[in-house]
């Protein structure tokens, strides 16, 4: 009896590689690609781990692909900019074991800072690329990218979307296949790559992309379906789902193995239908190339390069009309109720500074009523941005706020530049002991591996006092007390390090600190308590301030800044 599992996308993709032997997995937590990795950390047989950053997880596995072992790294779209170095040169050198590196891309920008399309890294890396469309597609064709990975010595680039890592479908689960590691040979004119080597090597993935041309060309994942031949639909990924659901009796060429473009099949598609539409998500991709190819097609309006696609946009697309309907947000994103952060950024809203911040859920503090956050652009710019800020404006006038995995991630680098550079300013480190935009994974300072063992603890203090930093600090107070702190290091003139520590398990401790009670008595309806940004606190219709005790934590934010007495607490 076939064995069957509800399993994501991302489930399925991890229960594909275990299924195929993989034996090593590295990554980084970003959405929508994070619990690729948390699925691999069930099976002993499987080295699975959380790398500082992607550049780093990338190495590892690369390096555990050398050694003989297949392997996997895995992150979101921007995390795989992290790891471009060594990716771009692992292009050259090749691999010995199996090696494959999934790309989670988010097109609609669900949680992330931009919709980049992965799909053309492979063209500009030239490696293969695979595009499953379903759950168990995902799980099937992970375990093809092992295969070509070896066959043609290269890594493979899988692409899974937002919508296809987080679908979830019944997916038949089979038994773990062991693959015998490979020797490792020492070989310098494969793994070292000084330009010599690297000219040759370069040769070598020409010829070896003229071979993988031919594979895609011959590859039945790459398929036709002919049946009314006034329309032709050529489409990648979930995009084909929606192109049977809107146009089940269209002719479709599904492309699954995306790059090298199987050419062959295109011109053979061409030929048998009358018109060619391209529906595919993000960028022109398939659409410039088969233009490129002489071949007459039509693709989207430039305005659905924007968002994801759905059955209704194909419709507008194959009828050539422009996107005219924009999501909107179903409710205003907010930090959580309790959430250790928002006590500083209460802190910092108050110091009227210049703040410059960092990727994590802390980045909710530029939102309104907290509205105290003043930039964002990748993970560990907070540090750097912020050296620049103080430099020209003052080092009084801005600071940088990151999390504790973020500094890990690569705030470390910026807190040494800007010590190198003499720079003067205040780095808040926002230390609540986990990765939580992401789903509360470990990291460096929480002392504990991705399979939850013990492992060598992270000093952040005695990191940042060796980086260079003149005066470290930790807090773990109240609003008042940090905008205090704040006040006081910004007015050394020197590079300091806040480390406002406050574990996230204190948010969810509901018996320690009980929700404060409203005394509408004293209540002056001056609602400065509403402008903490809390979801459990609001205003009724009558303007009356009511608190849900359902959603409180108890982190008397709120209460701090009623002057009248009017939110009690119980200590």
């Amino acid at each position: 009896m076939n064995n069957y599992k509800l399993l994501s996308g991302n489930e399925a993709l991890a229960q594909g590689a275990y299924e195929a032997g993989v034996k090593f997995a590295a990554s980084y937590p970003g959405t929508p690609a994070t619990d690729i990795l948390e699925y691999f950390t069930q099976f002993k047989e499987v080295d699975a781990q959380w790398a500082i950053n992607e550049k780093v997880a990338f190495e590892v596995a690369l390096g555990a692909s050398f050694a003989g072992v297949r392997s996997i790294y895995s992150s979101k779209h921007v995390g795989v900019n992290v790891c471009m170095d060594p990716l771009m040169t692992a292009t050259y050198s090749g691999i010995n074991a199996g090696f494959v590196i999934v790309t989670g891309d988010d097109p609609g920008m669900h949680s992330s800072q931009n919709e980049q399309d992965n799909r053309l890294i492979a063209k500009f890396a030239k490696i293969p690329l695979l595009e499953p469309s379903s759950p168990a597609e995902a799980k099937k064709l992970i375990k093809l990218a092992f295969e070509i990975s070896e066959r043609f010595d290269t890594p493979v680039l899988f692409r899974i979307t937002t919508r296809i890592a987080h679908t979830k479908e019944n997916v038949e689960v089979g038994t773990r296949v062991e693959v015998n590691d490979k020797p490792f040979e020492k070989n310098p004119a494969k793994y070292v790559m000084v330009p010599a080597n690297a000219y040759k090597k370069h040769i070598n993935l020409e010829e070896k992309l003229i071979k993988l041309q031919e594979f895609s060309n011959n590859l039945q994942e790459n398929s036709i379906e002919i049946k009314d031949k006034k329309l032709g639909i050529v489409c990648d990924s979930v995009s084909y789902l929606y192109v049977k659901e809107t146009y089940p009796d269209a002719s479709v060429l599904k492309l699954t193995m995306t790059f090298p473009f199987a050419d062959a099949k295109i011109k053979e598609f061409a030929s048998k239908v009358e018109n060619i539409v391209v529906v595919e998500e993000s960028e022109p991709f398939i659409e410039e190339h088969i233009l490129q190819m002489g071949i007459k097609c039509k693709g989207k309006h430039y305005t659905y390069r924007v968002g994801e696609l759905n059955p209704e946009s194909v419709r507008d697309i194959v009828e050539g009309k422009p996107k005219t309907n924009y999501p909107k947000p179903a409710r205003k994103p907010v930090l959580c109720p309790g959430c250790p952060h928002r006590a500083t950024f209460v802190a910092l809203r108050k110091t009227k500074v210049t703040v410059a911040g960092d990727i994590g859920c802390y980045t909710l503090g530029a939102t309104p009523p907290l509205s105290a956050l003043h930039t964002t652009v990748c993970m560990g710019s907070s540090v750097t941005i912020m050296g620049s800020l103080t430099g020209i404006l003052g080092s009084d006038k801005a600071v940088a706020v990151i999390g504790d995995s973020t500094f890990c991630h690569s705030g470390v680098e910026g807190l040494i530049n800007c010590a190198y550079n003499k720079v003067k300013g205040v780095i808040i480190i926002l230390d609540n002991g986990t990765t939580a935009m992401t789903g509360a994974q470990p990291n460096p300072a929480t002392g504990i591996t991705a399979k939850g063992e013990q492992t060598k603890k992270l000093d952040l203090e005695k990191l940042c006092m060796a980086c260079g930093a003149d005066i470290v600090e930790v807090i773990d107070s109240s609003c008042s007390s940090i905008e205090n702190k704040i006040k006081e290091l910004t007015a050394t003139n020197k590079l300091c390090v806040l480390i406002v520590r406050y574990s996230l398990c204190k948010m969810i401790d509901r018996t320690k600190k009980p929700a404060p009670k409203v005394i509408a008595d004293k209540c002056k309806k001056c609602y400065m308590c509403i402008t903490v940004d809390c979801p459990a606190i609001v205003k009724d219709e009558n303007g009356n301030i009511k608190l849900d005790n359902n959603l409180c934590a108890g982190c008397n934010v709120c209460a701090e800044q009623c002057k009248f007495g009017a939110l009690e607490t119980t200590k």
